[in-house]
């Protein structure tokens, strides 16, 4: 073959390829005008009104099908990364040292891994943690655990008043607090606009001094978030009882809020053994978000958690609420060319490093409340404990801030990696001055701690039986539960929709 022929024949090779790339990129094009045309044309036309509390996602589902479709996969539990996921799992189970951590607390006889908003009602209503109450003053917790779990508490807060809501007992509100997380908590019924539903929040901004309404779309796809994602206590003051308070006075950092709690001199338990005041970190999430790189460049929770989809020429938020690492492509993807496998292997490195170093931190925090509990047994006086004390609360509050964040190794891991170092160097302080203390007391041989293997030995290290407690929990589901769902369809039926 001739060179000419050869280089003419090449030159109808490239064309043609030339023009089969021109050809899939105006496809490409023509697919997105399209798209974006049908997504102009589209005509909203609700189906129902909406009333002001109106708590039934399925009814919010009427006007906004995709919405409510891709909400209701929150039911899923079959996800399960190395650290996380929807599936629930035993903490205790994984972890007994957790057991001696909260010993006197009600998180020593439960603590299972969440599942997803649709399983709110559900996972309060089972956890052993709530007791076993058979009427509706019962019950080891107050009204106000019922606050983050429903669209029924905005609605029951407007008919009784947001003091009257708090008060009482936690099973008092069994019949009325039904439905799970969802629509009615973040939007408002007429224009969908997002909103604060939780008052809160809204008293946090104010004692800050900032005023939540000025707050931008962008930000609020975070705010409707911290409604509930955050590190908060009930608070008693000015004739209130177990009043919803988050501490941010001083601010969002777990130095700044342990300063608010020290002020106040307020403690969550007394701990069984070390008889220290403890801290419970609730799930400061929105708190450490805040603290890193996301936080700083202005990506919402909804950005990662409730990407924007397509569907049928519309375009939504995705509301299957759920781990980014579940659905790379529409959450990381979106700003991180990387692939995905390398993307997910980042993450899993930094939550397995800080891992590691909080396990560190445990273990230390363990061997001091057994230390503790053993100088009290040899006669230490209050006098002898004030330090010892002060430095193992403020060692497991930030073992806990880290722990009770479940995504605070991707949130913020240079902040909660801080935060870990100076809770060791708090629990190492702790340590050193009870061997000091020991060793004045007669404690010369070495220590011998217990086996706390299992959850099983740690809670019967500390006397806790479980089944007393599980038959009652056993009870309760058989009996109080039914009549709770008996009451409330007998209330639902007699509510109205009003189709347009």
């Amino acid at each position: 073959m001739k060179k000419s022929e050869s280089i003419g024949k090449w030159k109808i090779i490239l064309m043609f390829s030339a023009t089969i790339v021109v050809t899939f990129l105006l496809g490409l094009l023509a697919a997105s005008i399209v798209e974006r045309r049908s997504e102009k044309n589209f005509v909203y036309k609700p189906k129902v009104q909406l009333t002001e509390n109106e708590p039934r996602n399925e009814v919010w589902g009427l006007n906004y099908p995709l919405e409510y479709q891709s909400y209701i996969q929150t039911a899923d539990t079959s996800f399960r990364s190395k650290h996380g996921g929807s599936a629930t799992h035993d903490m205790l189970s994984e972890n007994p040292s957790m057991v001696i951590l909260w010993a006197g607390y009600a998180f020593s006889k439960d603590y299972k891994q969440g599942r997803g908003h649709y399983y709110a009602i559900d996972d309060i209503r089972n956890t052993l943690r709530t007791g076993a109450p058979m009427g509706p003053e019962e019950g080891p917790q107050p009204s106000t655990c019922w606050s983050c779990k429903s669209p029924d508490v905005p609605r029951m807060m407007a008919k009784e008043g947001v003091d009257n809501f708090y008060k009482g007992k936690w099973a008092r509100l069994g019949a009325e607090v039904v439905n799970p997380i969802g629509c009615a908590d973040c939007h408002d019924p007429e224009s969908m606009s997002l909103r604060i539903t939780r008052p809160a929040l809204i008293e946090a901004y104010q004692r800050m001094g900032k005023d939540i309404k000025l707050a931008t779309h962008q930000e609020m796809r975070s705010l409707v978030c911290a409604q509930c994602h955050v590190e908060y206590y009930f608070s008693s003051f000015n004739g209130k009882e177990k009043y919803l308070t988050f501490p941010w006075d001083n601010g969002f950092s777990v130095e700044a809020i342990e300063e608010y709690y020290d002020k106040l001199e307020f403690s969550d338990w007394t701990h069984q053994l070390s008889k220290a005041p403890m801290l419970k970190a609730q799930h400061p999430d929105f708190e450490l978000y805040s603290m890193g790189v996301h936080g700083d460049r202005g990506v919402s929770c909804a950005d990662c958690h409730m990407p924007y989809r397509s569907e049928g020429g519309q375009k939504f938020t995705d509301h299957h609420i759920q781990s980014p690492l579940n659905n790379v492509a529409n959450s990381c993807q979106v700003c991180h060319r990387e692939e995905a496998g390398k993307l997910i292997s980042n993450v899993i490195e930094r939550q397995d490093k800080i891992s590691e170093a909080r396990a560190i931190l445990e273990q230390e925090l363990v061997k001091a409340h057994i230390e503790a509990g053993m100088a009290w047994e040899k006669g230490a006086k209050e006098g002898d404990m004030k330090d010892i004390l002060v430095d193992i609360r403020h060692a497991q509050w930030r073992w806990d801030y880290s722990a009770a964040s479940h995504g605070a190794s991707f949130h913020a891991p240079v902040e909660t990696q801080r935060i870990i170092a100076k809770g060791l160097e708090k629990a190492v302080s702790a340590r050193v001055k009870l061997v000091r203390l020991l060793a004045r007391l007669g404690q010369v041989d070495e220590i011998k701690y217990p086996d706390i293997s299992t959850k099983e030995k740690a809670q019967k290290y500390i006397g806790i039986d479980l089944k007393e407690l599980n038959e009652q929990k056993a009870k309760f589901k058989e009996v109080v539960i039914p009549q709770w769902v008996k009451q409330s369809k007998s209330r639902e039926s007699e509510w109205k929709v009003t189709y347009l």
